[in-house]
């Protein structure tokens, strides 16, 4: 079992900057790769980026790529999304997850956070 806690989330203004965080309870934590996904209102959920367990490898959508960046702390058991020159469009309640690959797909992570919502104003 993991148990994930996001925070980091706020209103922004546009071309502004955030930094999310997202840490794991859990022993295996360093033994699954993490993604990040958001949800805008009336909106189906959305990969953003996703990290591989060792942290050696990325995936970003296209829409973020250049803007955000996915690192994470296998010794903090934290991963993070660096986000700048955010968009109105960005605005969303962003999730972390894991999952046993890299995958784009929701339905492929097991474990999910309670989200943290991002608002940039334009």
């Amino acid at each position: 079992q993991v148990h994930l806690v996001e925070s980091g989330g706020g209103l922004v203004q546009a071309g502004g900057s955030l930094r999310l965080s997202c840490a794991a309870s859990g022993r295996t934590f360093n033994s699954y790769a993490m993604g990040w996904f958001r949800q805008a209102s009336g909106k189906e959920r959305e990969f953003v980026a996703a990290i591989s367990w060792s942290g050696s490898s990325t995936s970003y959508a296209d829409f973020v790529k250049g803007r955000f960046t996915i690192s994470r702390d296998n010794a903090k058991n934290t991963v993070y999304l660096q986000m700048n020159s955010l968009k109105p469009e960005d605005t969303a309640v962003y999730y972390c997850a894991t999952a046993d690959g890299m995958y784009t797909i929701p339905a492929m992570y097991i474990y999910w956070g309670q989200g943290t919502q991002i608002t940039v104003s334009s």
